[in-house]
């Protein structure tokens, strides 16, 4: 599976959302023309009739003041409408999740099913290189289901019911959030926050007439009106739902294959379909008031449809029998009560740290001294969007060797503050004496104290895992306060420039946290490379610069690169002294290149992997910058590793 590919099919599937949305807007506003010449050509022959003895008019169904009128509110209904539930749902992810009754698990918390379903999330995030999404539980919700919701990996949620939670086994709900993971990657998220108001707008004329059934009066004629609205908002309905199923049904199949690829275990996401076909009438339903308008988003279906042409999701049995096809359609009976007691797991012993190279995407750092590690450039850009169940193992036991005070932090918002500034501080004790005094003005005290406790580990494993543990870190900083916001941010930045310079690291880091805790939705601008050609020179001049001091060897590296850019000949595409790509530098080319099409975004990123390549091994300042590249476009890639036999022990 492409994940460039993937992405510019959710991207195209945007654009037949648009020729949807107006057939369905044309076919509402014929109906209700049509409609309103019926009811005045009875109005106008009983008129005739009461008033008049000679023969009736010649009626004619065809006005173009009316249609134009009619033409006209519908399209400022359904506009408004549109725009009004893309406005609510702006702030991405968590504006969903809270929509649909989601209550924020803490990511500190103990109680043994939330744990463990925290644990799922986080070992999928480390292994695909996405950041740590916030994770909802609809408390009430007893059938089984699940979405991820988002504008973009940054600001991605995953909301699961209780019965999920409490219902599937370790593996089975590893199965469902694979899943889920997998429509983070295809970028089917912002496809789906996109459909949803659309949807709502198509929807708006039921609302309305809802309400003028309600209006009271003699001789009021607006609940007829009303009538008539919701008589016609069924077409509403009815492509809407059509929407939604033509959107949803194939890339559920997509979804189900991604997390088997995934996990490397077919029994998991087919136990979840099982149970839920095993639940009966509760299944997959959710009870919710918006249920309905999220239907194409769900694990399971979540509503109840009577023509199967509306259906958002394939049937259970045919979705297991892809992966077991002598499944004969009984489900074993499930019972709810029988479940009470959260699943048992045996404590986890903390294994060492696995010897591994773990690139740019939440893997392990090339340890200090040790040999640098032999890079085949042909496997990086088919695992982006790709991980595997080596990948997972490798998130699993990276996770479970970090220090104890480490993983807590992490999932403390404040906490997980302090981890980052523990990060950011000085090696020298005069210097980092000096930044911890100023940190305690800036932060107070107990952040003080807190980054002071952390810095020995963080140190020590500075060379193995600071890139994993920023990534952890991301769930718990999306918790922060405005307020608290606003003095991490300014904090850090005083933190970076203490010592009057700024290192690749320093910027990295930054980079990355900032750039997934900013809200701010990004829209295609660039759709071919050659605008962005000195852009390009920025980054893979960078990156051929940390590689090597040598003037030769830069240019060879910059020269393997650069024709993977596919760039035309007379692109403005040279090789930059280091002066001229500077963090400064590199910043703006990113933020330029994040508003590229995804097919320039994979030649970008093919491009810069053949620059850090180029001499057959990786080192840890030209992964960090990697990191770096891949990050801001929004292009997760799961850890590198180079040595599976370490893993399959």
């Amino acid at each position: 599976m492409d994940f460039f590919e993937q992405q510019a099919k959710a991207h195209r599937k945007t654009k037949w959302l648009v020729i949807y949305f107006v057939m369905a807007v044309a076919a509402m506003i014929a109906a209700i023309y049509l409609c309103l010449m019926l009811i005045f050509s009875v109005a106008l022959q009983e008129h005739h009739h009461r008033y008049y003895s000679e023969a009736q008019p010649q009626l004619s169904f065809w006005d173009s003041r009316v249609f134009f009128g009619v033409t006209i509110v519908t399209l400022a209904i359904v506009g408004i409408g549109s725009l009004y539930k893309t406005s609510a749902l702006s702030a991405g992810g968590s504006a969903v999740s809270e929509m649909m009754g989601g209550r924020l698990l803490n990511t500190s918390t103990t109680d043994p099913d939330e744990r463990k379903l925290l644990n799922v999330v986080e070992e999928m995030s480390i292994a695909s290189g996405v950041p740590m999404p916030q994770v909802y539980v609809m408390d009430g919700e007893n059938g089984i289901n699940a979405f991820a919701a988002g504008h973009k990996p940054g600001d991605a949620t995953i909301t699961v019911t209780s019965g999920c939670m409490k219902l599937l086994s370790r593996d089975e709900l590893q199965g469902v959030i694979g899943h889920e993971f997998s429509h983070i990657l295809n970028g089917d998220m912002r496809l789906n926050l996109r459909l949803i108001g659309i949807v709502f707008g198509i929807l708006c004329l039921t609302v309305i007439g809802r309400i003028l059934l309600q209006t009271r009066g003699r001789n009021n004629p607006m609940p007829v009106v009303g009538i008539v609205l919701i008589i016609i908002g069924f077409v509403g309905v009815f492509f809407g739902r059509l929407i939604q199923a033509a959107v949803s049904r194939q890339r559920e199949f997509l979804a189900d294959a991604s997390s088997v690829q995934f996990t490397r275990n077919p029994g998991g996401i087919t136990g979840a379909l099982k149970k839920i076909g095993g639940l009966g009438e509760m299944g997959s339903r959710l009870s919710h008031a918006h249920a309905e308008e999220l239907s194409h988003m769900y694990f399971g279906n979540g509503v109840s449809e009577w023509i199967g042409l509306l259906e958002t999701h394939p049937p259970l049995a045919d979705r297991i029998r892809v992966f077991e096809p002598t499944f004969d359609g009984n489900f074993p009976v499930v019972n709810y009560d029988d479940y009470d007691e959260p699943e048992k797991t045996p404590a986890r012993k903390h294994a060492p740290l696995p010897n591994l190279f773990g690139t740019v995407l939440g893997g392990a750092i090339l340890a200090g001294g040790a040999e640098p590690p032999v890079i085949k450039t042909h496997t990086v850009l088919p695992n982006l969007g790709n991980p595997t169940p080596l990948h997972l193992k490798y998130a699993e036991q990276l996770r479970d060797s970090l220090p104890d005070n480490v993983r807590t932090a992490a999932r403390e918002p404040l906490d997980a503050t302090a981890l980052i500034y523990a990060m950011l501080l000085s090696c020298d004790d005069a210097q980092r004496a000096r930044q911890l005094s100023g940190l305690e003005q800036r932060a107070g005290a107990a952040v003080r104290q807190k980054t002071e406790s952390l810095f020995p580990d963080v140190s020590k494993a500075a060379a193995h895992a600071h890139l994993p543990m920023i990534n952890l870190a991301l769930g718990a900083l999306k918790q922060l306060t405005d307020g608290q916001y606003e003095t991490f941010s300014k904090t850090t930045d005083w933190l970076i420039n203490s010592d009057g310079k700024v290192e690749l690291f320093e910027f990295v880091l930054q980079k990355i946290v900032f750039h997934h805790l900013d809200s701010a939705k990004s829209v295609i601008q660039y759709y071919a490379i050659k605008p962005l050609a000195p852009d390009c020179s920025v980054i893979l001049s960078a990156l051929a610069n940390v590689g090597s001091q040598d003037l030769g060897e830069i240019q060879k590296a910059f020269d393997a690169g650069a024709p993977y850019l596919r760039a035309p000949a007379d692109s403005d595409l040279q090789l930059l002294p280091l002066e001229q790509c500077g963090v400064k530098q590199i910043d703006a080319a990113l933020n330029r290149l994040a508003l590229a099409a995804p097919q320039i975004k994979k030649n970008i990123i093919d491009a810069c992997v053949h620059v850090v390549g180029a001499d057959g091994v990786v080192y840890e300042s030209e992964a960090e910058l990697l990191r770096a590249v891949a990050d801001t476009l929004d292009c997760p890639m799961p850890p590198l590793v180079t040595n599976s036999n370490e893993l399959s022990k």
